[in-house]
């Protein structure tokens, strides 16, 4: 194991020695966000700061990088991002940060990384993977950020930031057609209503065919279609005080997270148990499912902003108000037999008031303090869509739900001071209040009682109440830097975070055959509530970084302990319990560098070494088959698996969804042409093998590249550009996600080599 280690850790560094250059970080200053002196500016301590005076581990994606790596929702960021994974479960879009993530999926769940719109928290997992609208930057937050972003960011934070409405008018627009008649059209205008008020309007719409094929019945599956419209008005009321109101309505109809095809693997074998080969395919293109397969989802966010210059210090509120419905039919066999639909259906609303208070700037006390309250409800719906070959289908019918209401209060303060020339000390606490409140399920099509333990129970209209549940969290952060000079940073922190509590709901709550044993169900009896304590990560970073007009360096290690893991632990029928279990030391380096060399050519490399692990998992939920050896295998007779046996337990075993090395290279090269500018450009990411779970020892992807290449030209007036760009341009197929119904396993699979053709045009 350390042969593995130092040939891992000499490979990274070997990569970006031999590269002697950047990251996504990307020398390309001017594009990572507001810009003084060709200095790269982030918000990563809620206020803005040049990045190389930030202590913590940052990677700035400016529009050009976003544009090179062929990003188009938020997911595909982590083709730039090293140490970043985006997995999904079905419709669910789950985070990873340097091996910190969660499989969990259920009511008021939520995600190990905070997302972040214009300084809006987004929460939902449903919703989480968004278009693309006029961005101007993208930073990814690398480790815990409990005391500056609270609740649920024990990973780290990405933080999206947009433009503000202008009252100087401005419009542009692009289209582009790709392959599988992709076509992604996206307009952004701004002017001015009056001396100071400006309004914005964009829109997006994206179409196209999908690439895959139903084996059942030969039909082309995966069509999509996406449409978003933005609008934004922005009053200076006086000369330190504006206000901003948004509103956005999204509309997606996409399947494609829920096209799986049945997983196998040269160590566990067959997922997809009991079905006829006519009914499975493992083929990367093709799907075997007997019932429709469908996303809907819908969007309509309301914020507020306002900023006021106060003298002393500048004040920000942002209030918003969030509402998103899906539904979604899945498979849970992942084949083609005509076994079993589930129906889906989400209901979230989310509404979050925040208040910032940043001093100003020059002092040698720089600090921020903040209000944060946030409420979401989250309502589940279950049908059973399909049910043998006739029986029930195509008509739904009622299984279940469950629904929470999760709400966090928190306030926090987090300063700088210099101590010394070229020393400063950074102290900060934040204390969050997080409870869950009117928490129910919904017993078997609504039946108005159940039997527990022998006593039958009333639950009038099929709901059963839950017991609120609460906890209280301080998450401190201290750090110690020095400036040798104006353009590096040397320093040391020590910082927390935490992923709240939740209520089981949707799992050992409904389940009548019982539960695994755990401290608060000792006996495993059937219908008891397993409350899932929160995660905790203590977080120890040392880092280095450089940055001048021409060069620019970011390198760290970290070092996290990690306990009370939230875990799915998935049982027959499609049935999932969730419990506290292992707890995990993590350790690795983080490196980036960029140079640009002239104004012509400029050269990126980035890689993180991560070496995640869970120390002790007892009852840790590993696939193993258990029909007795001889036993015949008929269709739809039985399941063959179990999981979660309370007797298995794994030592040193590798986190789920934490590769131990990815990287990339990019590079940029720009030459008059015609009048106009040509530039040519191109990125290679890798990531090494990855384990999907349960527990992290089973079903694998190997290592894998990706290519993505980019060439454009821009017109001498710069009004217009005309690119070909291509994505994958290897085709290498690979797999994205490894998912469990209960009763099969399916893998998720990469996109085809796509590639296009753009036009943009602005004014």
């Amino acid at each position: 194991m350390r042969t593995d280690t130092i040939r891992t850790a000499t490979s990274i560094f070997g990569l970006i020695g031999l590269v002697a250059v950047s990251a996504p970080a990307f020398a390309q200053a001017s594009e990572a966000g507001a810009i003084v002196s060709d200095e790269i500016v982030v918000t990563a301590q809620r206020r803005e700061e040049r990045s190389v005076d930030v202590p913590i581990t940052i990677t700035a994606i400016g529009s050009q990088q976003l544009a090179t790596a062929n990003v188009q929702t938020l997911t595909d960021i982590s083709k730039v991002t090293p140490a970043l994974r985006f997995d999904n479960n079905s419709a669910f879009v789950q985070p990873t940060i340097r091996g910190v993530g969660t499989p969990v999926t259920t009511s008021g769940g939520g995600s190990n990384v905070g997302i972040y719109i214009d300084n809006f928290y987004s929460p939902n997992p449903l919703a989480a993977d968004f278009q693309f609208l006029n961005v101007q930057s993208v930073q990814v937050l690398k480790g815990p950020q409990g005391t500056l972003f609270g609740h649920n960011t024990t990973g780290g934070a990405i933080l999206v930031q947009t433009a503000d409405p202008s009252t100087t008018t401005a419009m542009r627009a692009k289209v582009s057609y790709a392959r599988f008649n992709d076509v992604n059209a996206q307009a952004y205008g701004t002017f001015g209503l009056a001396d100071n008020v400006a309004l914005d309007l964009e829109g997006l719409y994206h179409r196209g065919d999908g690439w895959k094929t139903n084996i059942i019945d030969g039909k082309k599956v995966g069509d999509f279609e996406d449409w978003t419209v933005r609008s934004g008005l922005k009053v200076n009321l006086t000369d330190g005080v504006s206000a901003m109101v948004r509103y956005t309505h999204s509309n997606t109809n996409d399947p494609n997270p829920a096209l799986v095809a049945s997983y196998r693997d040269p160590i566990f074998g067959d997922g997809a148990y009991n079905t006829p080969d006519n009914q499975k395919t493992y083929d990367p293109d093709k799907i075997g499912t007997y019932y429709p397969i469908f996303i809907h989802t819908k969007s309509d966010v309301f914020q507020g902003t306002i900023k006021a210059d106060l003298g002393f210090a500048d004040l920000s509120s942002f209030t918003q108000y969030r509402k998103e419905t899906v539904d979604s039919s899945i498979s849970l066999n992942y084949a083609g037999a005509p076994f079993f639909a589930l129906g889906l259906p989400n209901k979230n609303s989310t509404w979050s008031q925040e208040i910032l208070l940043n001093s100003k700037a020059g002092s040698k006390l720089q600090w921020t303090t903040g209000f944060f309250a946030f409420g979401n409800k989250d309502t589940y719906i279950t049908y059973i869509d399909g049910l043998g070959p006739t029986l029930f289908y195509p008509n739904r019918v009622r299984l279940g739900g469950s629904g929470t209401n999760t709400q966090t209060f928190a306030g926090f303060v987090d300063a700088t001071y210099e101590v010394v020339p070229k020393l400063f000390l950074t102290a900060g606490l934040r204390y969050s209040h997080d409870r869950v409140i009117d928490a129910y399920w919904n017993t078997r099509s609504l039946a108005t009682s159940y039997v527990k333990d022998g006593v039958t129970i009333a639950a009038p209209n099929g709901v059963v109440p839950v017991p609120d549940i609460s906890s209280n969290h301080w998450t401190p952060r201290v750090v110690l830097r020095f400036k040798p000079d104006n353009n590096s940073s040397i320093y040391a922190s020590f910082t927390q975070g935490y992923k709240a509590p939740i209520i089981d709901v949707g799992g050992s709550c409904q389940n009548a055959s019982g539960n695994l044993p755990t401290a608060t169900n000792p006996t495993g009896a059937g219908f008891t509530c397993n409350p899932v304590k929160p995660e905790k990560i203590n977080s120890y970073e040392v880092g280095y970084k450089y940055n001048n007009s021409v060069f620019s360096a970011q390198l760290s290690g970290f070092y996290y302990d990690y306990t009370n893991l939230q875990v799915s632990v998935f049982l027959v029928g499609g049935q999932a319990n969730i419990i506290n279990a292992a707890n995990a030391k993590i350790y690795g380096l983080d490196g980036q560098f960029s140079v640009r060399f002239d104004d012509h050519f400029s050269l990126n490399a980035a890689g993180a070494w991560t070496h995640a692990r869970y120390t002790r998992f007892d009852g840790a939920p590993v696939f193993t088959r258990t029909l007795p050896a001889g036993t015949p295998i008929i269709p739809n007779a039985g399941n063959p698996f179990t999981i979660g046996l309370p007797f298995v337990t794994l030592r040193d075993s590798q986190v789920q969804r934490a590769p131990a090395f990815t990287g990339n290279v990019g590079a940029t090269y720009t030459a008059d042409v015609g009048g106009g500018k040509a530039q040519l450009s191109g990125l290679l990411n890798y990531s090494s093998k990855v384990y999907f779970g349960p527990s992290g020892n089973q079903f694998f992807q190997n290592g894998y590249a990706t290519l993505a290449l980019r060439a454009q030209w821009t017109d001498p007036s710069e009004h217009y550009t005309v690119a070909v760009f291509g994505d994958n341009v290897t085709d290498k197929r690979y797999i994205t996600a490894v998912q469990s119904g209960g009763n099969g396993v399916g893998a998720n699979w990469s996109r085809p080599a796509t590639y296009g053709i753009e036009i943009g045009v602005k004014y």
